[in-house]
């Protein structure tokens, strides 16, 4: 059995589930809803749903990353029972969660320093971050040790691809990531802005696509045209979503229709409370090995 820990943020929007059954390890980020503060734990404490209906009705959120102290209790805990560590954090272009994981690293290898403490910027997020994770888990699960694992994933987590869209456009707008003119005139044209991760994992806009109908097909289009061998692609395709699970089935539909060698049907997952704080109900984001995001 392997001697070192696979670990993320709870952020990789995965299901519980899927972090067990792939021996992948993740602490959590918190949100605030109307004032209380709960653990981004993948559902549990509030069913999905709830959180996004919440939103809707007009709820306050905030977010809170990972602090110091909880990443220093957290690596301790695997450090004690002889394991090295190889944790992934959620894209700088998003959070500052590296720099906590990063000081905690630095505290426990004074105290441990016989043992390896790998922190990487996965440049990803949602479940793109997961998908590198699950990758990541084939490799260990095939005999990569923990520093062949380290620099694989620095080499290739710039092949995942990122694309969202949203049918949405009020949090986008309450975030600043849309102004207020151009969501006004969005939402009356049922505009459906598209948008990527670029290479520094930051979330980019790419298109403005009227109607929903365009932009599933446009998404669409962005996987055939950056896949990994194109139609023939072959690994897995991820999609996670906002409380919109008809909109991800259908872009799941359409992807499966069109590669048909991919590796196993299209996983859906559930934007966590994390991003969804910020995106809002409405998004689908759809995941995929291709290209390397460049500038």
């Amino acid at each position: 059995m392997e001697n070192f820990v696979l670990s993320c943020c709870s952020t990789a929007d995965l299901s519980l589930e899927h972090f067990q059954n792939r021996n992948i390890h993740y602490i959590c980020f918190h949100y605030e809803l109307n004032g209380t503060v709960y653990p981004d734990d993948l559902g549990q404490s509030m069913p999905f749903d709830v959180f996004y209906e919440a939103m809707t009705r007009g709820a306050e959120t905030k977010t809170f990353q990972v602090n110091v102290a909880e990443f220093e209790a957290y690596f301790e805990s695997f450090l004690k029972e002889g394991k090295d560590i190889l944790h992934l954090c959620l894209s700088s272009g998003i959070t500052g969660v590296m720099n906590s994981a990063n000081i905690a690293k630095d505290i426990l290898a004074e105290k441990y320093p016989e043992r390896k403490i790998y922190i990487v910027d996965s440049l990803s997020a949602s479940s793109g971050y997961g998908l590198l994770m699950d990758k990541l888990a084939d490799l260990r699960d095939a005999g990569m040790g923990i520093d062949e694992l380290r620099q694989w994933a620095e080499e290739n987590k710039r092949k995942v691809q990122h694309w969202f869209f949203s049918t949405d456009l009020t949090f986008y707008i309450k975030g600043g990531r849309v102004t207020k003119t151009a969501g006004f005139v969005g939402t009356m044209l049922s505009i459906c802005p598209l948008l990527h991760v670029n290479d520094e994992g930051k979330l980019i806009p790419m298109q403005k696509v009227r109607t929903k109908k365009k932009v599933i097909e446009a998404i669409e289009k962005k996987m055939e045209e950056l896949a990994e061998d194109g139609l023939e692609y072959h690994e897995k395709c991820y999609i996670s979503h906002s409380a919109c699970e008809k909109d991800a089935e259908a872009v799941a539909k359409l992807i499966e229709s069109r590669f048909p060698h991919l590796n196993g049907k299209v996983l859906i997952n559930s934007i966590g409370t994390t991003i969804g704080s910020h995106t809002g109900p409405g998004t689908v984001a759809l995941f995929f090995w291709g290209e390397e995001r460049k500038s």
